[in-house]
C-alpha cells in the first residue's frame, strides 16, 4: 500500500479554524463561493481564516481572490501552488494553515451562513472528536435521472453527485465525508498523514477518492468523526453529470482508485496477487457483461453495466501496475 503524503504542518499563526479552498480554472464559480463564504456568521470569540489554494490556473484566478484579500484583508490570504493535481492543493493548504481546525470546502459551492459555525463548534468543544462532515445538497432543483434504481440512487449517485445527507439528527460518522464539507483537526494530519497524491484529481486523471480514502484511513485508525446535519453545503449539478456516459467513466475511475488505495496485496502460494485479482476480474467482466446482455429490466441493465465499468477499471489498473 502506497504511504499517505507527509506534509508539514508548521504555521505562521495559531487561530480556530482554517478554511481550505482549492481551485482550478474557476474563476467565475469561485468569486460565488467565496462571497458566501464571506458572509459566514461565526462566534466573536472563534478566530478563522480562508486560504485558497490556486492549482495553477490560467484564468482570472489570482485576481478573483487578490480582490477578497483587498476586501478582508484579515480573512483571505492566497496561495500559488504550481504543481498540478488536487492533492498537491491541499496537502500545501494543510502545510500553509494556521488554523487547529482545518475545514475543506470546493470552489463552486454556497454555503449557509451557519454552516461554518455549526461544522467547527462540537469540534472546537469535544477534543476526542479528530473531524465532522456536514450535509451537501443540490444547488438547484434536481432529480435524479429516471435510469437510475432507488436503491442504486440511495447509495451510489449521491457519491457521483457529490451530494451527502444522511438525515437530520447529528451524531457519530462511521462513513468518509466528503470533500466538499468536512473537516478535521491539524493534528490529524501530524498523525496520519495527508491526502494521498494518486487518488486526488490530476491532468490526465479524474480519480477523485483522495477525500474519501482520507476519511476511511482514520475511521480504520479508530478515529472518531460527527455528522452535523446543520452544516449545509449547496453543491452544483452540472448537466454534463446527468449522463448515463458520466456515470460509467465514474464507475471506471472508482474502480481504479479501489486498486490505488488497498495497494499491493502479497503473493499466495508464490503467485502475484495481482495476476489472482487480473484472472477474478476478467471472469466477473464475463459474468457481469452476460447478466448485463441478458436482464430484460432496463434500470437493472444499467446497473450490471456500471458493475462491468468498475471491474474494467480494475483489471486496466492492475495490469498497468503489473507492467510497472
Amino acid at each position: 500500500m502506497r504511504s499517505a503524503s507527509t506534509v508539514s504542518t508548521q504555521s505562521r499563526a495559531i487561530l480556530d479554524i482554517t478554511v481550505i479552498l482549492c481551485t482550478y480554472n474557476r474563476c467565475r464559480d469561485l468569486a460565488g463561493a467565496l462571497e458566501s463564504i464571506a458572509a459566514s456568521q461565526v462566534l466573536s470569540s472563534v478566530t478563522w481564516e480562508v486560504l485558497v489554494v490556486d492549482n495553477n490556473s490560467a484564468d482570472q484566478t489570482r485576481d478573483v481572490v487578490e480582490d477578497f484579500c483587498r476586501r478582508h484583508p484579515e480573512r483571505f490570504r492566497y496561495i500559488f501552488e504550481p504543481k498540478p493535481g488536487k492533492s498537491h492543493a491541499l496537502n500545501t493548504g494543510i502545510a500553509s494553515a494556521g488554523g487547529e481546525i482545518l475545514v475543506f470546502v470546493d470552489d463552486d459551492v454556497k454555503v449557509e451562513p451557519t454552516w461554518l459555525q455549526n461544522l467547527t463548534a462540537e469540534l472546537l468543544r469535544n477534543g476526542e472528536l479528530a473531524g465532522a462532515g456536514g450535509r451537501t445538497l443540490p444547488a438547484q432543483k434536481f432529480e435524479p435521472p429516471d435510469w437510475v434504481p432507488e436503491d442504486f440512487e440511495k447509495d451510489w449517485s449521491g457519491i457521483v453527485f457529490a451530494h451527502f445527507d444522511l438525515g437530520d439528527d447529528a451524531g457519530e460518522l462511521n462513513r468518509a465525508p466528503y470533500g466538499t464539507n468536512m473537516a478535521f483537526r491539524k493534528s490529524v494530519f501530524e498523525k496520519h498523514g495527508g491526502f494521498r497524491i494518486d487518488l486526488g484529481p490530476a491532468p490526465g486523471s479524474q480519480i477523485r477518492n483522495e477525500d474519501t480514502e482520507l476519511g476511511r484511513r482514520l475511521l480504520a485508525a479508530g478515529e472518531r468523526l460527527r455528522y452535523e446535519p446543520s452544516a449545509v453545503v449547496y453543491h452544483p449539478v452540472p448537466d454534463g453529470r446527468i449522463t448515463q456516459g458520466y456515470f460509467l467513466a465514474w464507475w471506471f475511475d472508482y474502480g481504479r482508485a479501489r486498486v490505488r488505495e488497498f495497494g499491493v496485496w502479497p503473493n499466495v502460494y508464490g503467485i502475484p496477487r495481482d495476476h489472482l485479482r487480473l484472472m477474478r476480474s476478467s471472469i466477473r467482466i464475463a459474468v457481469l457483461t452476460l447478466r448485463w446482455l441478458l436482464t430484460i429490466h432496463p434500470k437493472k441493465r444499467f446497473v450490471c453495466k456500471c458493475w462491468v465499468w468498475k471491474e474494467a477499471g480494475q483489471m486496466v489498473e492492475l495490469y498497468r501496475r503489473s507492467i510497472r
